[in-house]
């Protein structure tokens, strides 16, 4: 007897080589197994801070293990297949899934297979272009449940770049007393004004703040997070800081305000969920939060697939811009 063979596809990835250019690549991917779907990719994301530590080949070797993305191909510096916002449709797999538009953690490649474990169902309300935001607010949340802000709080978000423009998107939800977005850039008052928010340069931002978000990856923005925390307060560091040295004045207020730095890294659920929440219904709140359309405000510009590797150059030289966006051939909503 003989067993007919599985139907093949073939796809295209985003590669980084090892000289810190891109390439796309073919290759060759099976029909789906059992518990598997194939999802025709509509779009994915270009986180610009960690993608582009990634091209320059500055992950520390003592943490690259640590930093793959769930379907990376490929080991730092390169050449690897890297990234983790796709949005797409199944196209293949059980009966439940097909036709759905899902989010998932791949790099950027057209046509993939993937458990549907790994798979989060976007809402109906929840546009496809924008749900490739899904691992970003994911972040956000993590570093909430991290936190924890109460009725009244006083809260400040350094750093208005992609992760605390989402964050403080987040917060504003929230029965604050207080919420300051502080960056350095006069021009991330317009985003406090979208968000309706307080915005503040570093120099006028209000200190006694129950919790700091530090989102701005930046010496500075560190060193001014534990100035505007208050008495025996928290500073919650989302920023990924990859090779960079930071230096803090530890001996000013740090010990003398028995302050307390605390990572929120999203390879775990933060600890006050993780016995209560897994991964993958942390991903399921985040997409049902991207029914706000004010999320929109964090796609600010887009590429086609084909041309992702010349486009990416010239994005990683230019400063600004939140989330860049890559469309697929016969994308749509």
């Amino acid at each position: 007897m003989t067993i007919p063979r599985a139907q093949e596809h073939q796809a295209q990835a985003y590669w980084v080589t090892e000289t810190g250019n891109g390439e796309l690549r073919r290759e060759t991917i099976e029909a789906p197994g059992p518990g598997e779907a194939l999802v025709r990719t509509l779009y994915s994301g270009v986180s610009r801070g960690t993608e582009r530590v990634v091209h320059e080949g500055r992950v520390p070797e003592r943490v690259a293990d640590l930093m793959q993305a769930p379907h990376q191909e490929g080991d730092f510096p390169g050449p690897v297949k890297y990234g983790y916002l796709s949005v797409g449709t199944v196209e293949e797999g059980p009966e439940e899934w097909r036709g759905k538009t899902v989010f998932s953690l791949h790099p950027h490649q057209d046509f993939y297979i993937v458990p549907t474990s790994q798979l989060t169902a976007i809402p109906a309300d929840v546009p496809a272009r924008r749900a490739v935001l899904t691992g970003i607010v994911e972040v956000a949340i993590n570093a909430l449940w991290e936190a924890g802000p109460r009725l009244g709080d006083r809260v400040a978000v350094v750093g208005g770049g992609l992760v605390g423009g989402v964050l403080a998107t987040l917060l504003r939800k929230y029965p604050l007393g207080r919420l300051q977005l502080v960056d350095a850039d006069p021009e991330k008052r317009n985003l406090a004004e979208m968000l309706s928010i307080e915005f503040a340069e570093p120099e006028d931002a209000k200190s006694d703040n129950d919790i700091v978000f530090h989102c701005s990856a930046s010496n500075d923005g560190l060193k001014l997070s534990l100035q505007l925390a208050g008495d025996d307060s928290d500073v919650i560091e989302l920023s990924w800081f990859a090779d960079k040295e930071v230096t803090l004045p530890l001996g000013e207020d740090f010990h003398a305000r028995r302050l307390n730095i605390r990572s929120s890294q999203v390879g775990a659920v933060a600890l006050p969920r993780r016995h209560r929440r897994t991964n993958a219904q942390r991903l399921q709140e985040a997409a049902n939060q991207l029914k706000d359309p004010l999320f929109d405000t964090f796609l600010t510009s887009e590429c086609q697939f084909q041309n992702l590797p010349t486009t990416l150059i010239t994005l990683f030289e230019q400063p600004g811009g939140f989330c860049h966006v890559v469309a697929y051939p016969n994308s749509e909503d």
